[in-house]
């Protein structure tokens, strides 16, 4: 089953990866107050943001590797890099241009994380398929 969505992720990368980003930057910028009032979880927010930038760099690495065919190492950089650029970009719109949200710094961190915690998942998956062959 694995092997099955890695298929479709290879094939439709750019678009996926595409439509994520944009459904990011939509969520992070509109009204959400009574969807995380109704979440009663410590640090739901942080733990969203982690979660939604470990995918995004792993979507940006399938679209770079796959799609663009750049090494897996430049594929890995330039994954961390949009991603952690891209929410600190969110993160500055969400200050200047909503009226319901505001910048929060540890929102930016909790991004970072995430996205490192994807370029080191993909980093030892690539390190063990190599050893494999």
């Amino acid at each position: 089953m694995l092997i099955k969505h890695w298929l479709v992720l290879k094939t439709y990368s750019l678009i996926i990866t595409i439509l994520y980003s944009l459904a990011l930057a939509a969520v992070c910028l509109i009204k959400v107050d009574k969807l995380v009032e109704e979440v009663h979880i410590q640090n739901a927010d942080k733990i969203f943001h982690f979660s939604a930038y470990f995918v995004l760099a792993i979507l940006w690495y399938a679209t770079l590797f796959f799609q663009f065919k750049i090494n897996k190492n430049k594929s890995i950089i330039y994954a961390i890099c949009f991603s952690v650029v891209f929410g600190i970009i969110i993160e500055v719109l969400q200050g200047a241009i909503t009226t319901s949200r505001q910048s929060d710094i540890n929102d930016v961190f909790a991004n970072t994380l995430g996205a490192l915690l994807a370029t080191l998942v993909i980093y030892i998956k690539n390190r063990i398929l190599i050893k494999k062959i």
